[in-house]
């Protein structure tokens, strides 16, 4: 069941990954495969990419754990203080549709763990909570390929416009940083969602063709970084 759910949330993996994740051999893996073909579910090879499921395969709402439940409770304030008002919006409608499909007894104590959960943020770090409706604008025009156009403030409270082709979101120094090419700069840049103060998409299509990944960009920010460092 568990290479069910992984399979369906990715679109391939090959064997060695299947493996690594449930830390368990190859052999294994082959030998699960073999028993969900058996019982009906469509998997699928392709060369050079890995196993899928078939798009459109259901697999109906099984129970959660007690301790899975657990897990989504522990991560509600963490949404809560570090995910701006979209995160959290989207969050909240999913976590509710999960308890839907929890018996009673489950959803009760998910209840009672939430209701023993909790964050504390300092009035002085208060005014660094994401206050937003950015974040889920970002994804969805990552996913879209679409550009974005920013009204942005920099560190000198200087205001320009932008046109970015956002490639990803990362969080590091307690704030969310959009990364993109800007048109403005012809070159890849990290931007403060915070200091972000206006964002639409344009519905435009990327005009770069050849962008890095982001984690290839985090990488050389990371070697930047190193490079700057005492004694470096």
């Amino acid at each position: 069941m568990g290479i069910i759910t992984l399979l369906q949330s990715k679109k391939h993996q090959t064997i060695a990954q299947i493996a690594t994740y449930f830390g368990i051999c190859e052999r294994t893996v082959f030998r699960d495969l073999r028993a969900m073909e058996e019982i009906g579910v469509p998997v699928t090879f392709e060369p050079g990419k890995g196993y899928s499921i078939v798009h459109g395969y259901f697999l109906p709402p099984i129970s959660l754990t007690e301790e899975e439940a657990n897990a989504l409770t522990l991560m509600e304030p963490l949404v809560i203080r570090f995910a701006d008002k979209s995160i959290q919006q989207y969050y909240g409608t999913a976590l509710a549709k999960i308890k839907l499909v929890l018996g009673k007894t489950q959803r009760e104590k998910m209840e009672q763990i939430q209701a023993q959960t909790a964050h504390y943020v300092p009035d002085m770090y208060a005014h660094m909570l994401p206050d937003t409706y950015y974040l889920t604008v970002v994804q969805n025009a990552i996913i879209q390929k679409n550009i974005l156009r920013i009204t942005y403030k920099n560190g000198k409270e200087e205001e320009s416009e932008r046109d970015v082709e956002p490639i990803g979101l990362t969080f590091y120094s307690l704030n969310w940083h959009l990364i993109g090419w800007c048109h403005l700069r012809h070159d890849y840049r990290d931007f403060k969602v915070s200091r972000i103060q206006k964002l639409s998409v344009t519905m435009m299509p990327f005009r770069k063709t050849d962008h890095i990944g982001l984690n290839e960009y985090l990488q050389t920010l990371e070697l930047l970084i190193n490079q700057m460092a005492p004694g470096k």
